[in-house]
């Protein structure tokens, strides 16, 4: 089964796990998929800051205006404010999970009327940044706020990036894990 054929259910959870050379690939593949099945994606960046994500996303025929980027790198890397952009919201850091959090809140209630899938890219680089314990609340925060207000969830990860502990509490807040590694290798949506 391709990343195409995911069964990908309205207000599910799920942790998706793949190499590291291909989460890219699987983060494309995921969008193209949950696009073609008319969500609205809220993309969550800890791995690439928005000016990389756009390029990428443009030159693989996703349509930005169809997307909404929390980026937290951008502004860390950069030492400065970013112009502003329509479609993203730049959080200072990727640590502040406060403002990563009041983000995400307001851009799901501004958006309540859509069908919404949340995608968390990546927890691996969240790790950078703070701590296990600190990512395994606020994915839990995450998680809860998806399922309360009927969006679905996607969050990548690298499993051997993560120490068990971890992944066993992530399991617990998802409905589905799935190792993309495992799949067939079409994934051509």
């Amino acid at each position: 089964m391709a990343i195409s054929q995911l069964e990908i259910k309205d207000a599910a959870l799920y942790l998706i796990m793949a190499q590291a050379a291909r989460l890219k690939e699987v983060n494309i593949n995921l969008i193209k998929m949950l696009l073609s099945r008319d969500y609205y994606v809220l993309v969550v960046t800890a791995n690439q800051p928005y000016d990389i994500l756009k390029k990428n996303y443009e030159h693989n025929g996703i349509p930005m205006e169809k997307i909404f980027v929390v980026d937290t790198v951008t502004k860390y890397a950069m030492g400065h404010d970013h112009e502003p952009v329509p479609n993203c919201r730049f959080v200072s850091n990727p640590s502040d999970l406060t403002a990563l959090g009041i983000a995400i809140t307001e851009i799901l209630r501004s958006n309540k009327d859509k069908k919404i899938s949340l995608l968390f890219d990546s927890i691996n680089a969240m790790l950078i940044y703070i701590s296990s314990q600190n990512i395994t609340r606020f994915i839990h925060f995450v998680t809860n706020k998806l399922r309360l207000m009927n969006f679905s969830g996607i969050f990548l990860a690298v499993e051997k990036g993560l120490d068990p502990d971890l992944l066993i509490q992530l399991t617990t807040f998802v409905d589905e894990v799935i190792d993309v590694d495992k799949l067939p290798e079409n994934d051509s949506p």
